[in-house]
């Protein structure tokens, strides 16, 4: 991949991650509960489920699941549900502030790097922004699986710099929130958040 074209692509790719999503919603959910400190075990998840959606993606699987609605809609409502279940979990999270060591925190924790690869594995959107944008890329006269290395590193790197942004603003600017009044109704925006978002998703369809 000429330079030219790596910059080219680096910068679509911040573009990208720097645009409202779920990831960003776990960030910032995240970073107000457990600090970036406690929070980045995320960011590895996030990465990893980019990793499995260009491998996916690389092996033609992606544009078998674009092209086979039985398949688009498995990974899709396995999404949908996933979303739902955070966005439940987050609302009905406990109302305590950010610095409370607690089971339920550290446990938290232990989930964070299962979280965010799911949250990025289970996207068909994802699938289909790689299936659509990355080819365009790809140099077929070179050797394809290099190429697609780097693009994935490029899509983990900007994906977790972002990312750690998203999770340090949430944890200086509402880690301010310390009364279980503030805490519980943090708790429920990221918790609607999450829910729309599993509402947009199940909007989604795949290009005919």
């Amino acid at each position: 991949m000429a330079l030219s074209v790596w910059l080219t692509f680096l910068l679509a790719a911040f573009a990208i991650s720097l645009s409202p999503g779920t990831a960003a919603i776990a960030a910032m959910s995240t970073g107000s509960r457990l600090g970036l400190r406690g929070g980045w075990r995320l960011m590895p998840g996030l990465a990893l489920g980019i990793t499995t959606q260009m491998t996916v993606v690389a092996l033609g699987l992606g544009a078998l699941i674009v092209a086979s609605a039985t398949a688009f809609m498995v990974v899709k409502w396995l999404g949908v549900a996933y979303l739902a279940w955070l966005g439940l979990q987050q609302w009905r999270a406990p109302a305590v502030p950010m610095a409370a060591a607690t089971e339920a925190a550290a446990a938290e924790r232990r989930g964070l790097l299962l979280r965010g690869w799911m949250i990025n594995a289970l996207n068909p959107k994802g699938t289909v922004f790689m299936l659509a944008v990355v080819p365009q890329f790809l140099d077929l006269s070179l050797p394809l699986p290099l190429q697609y290395a780097v693009i994935t590193a490029t899509l983990c790197f900007t994906e977790m710099l972002v990312m750690t942004g998203y999770m340090t603003l949430a944890a200086r600017v509402l880690g301010l929130l310390r009364t279980p009044r503030q805490m519980g109704w943090l708790n429920r925006s990221f918790g609607g958040l999450f829910m729309a978002a599993a509402a947009l998703l199940a909007t989604f369809k795949r290009a005919v």
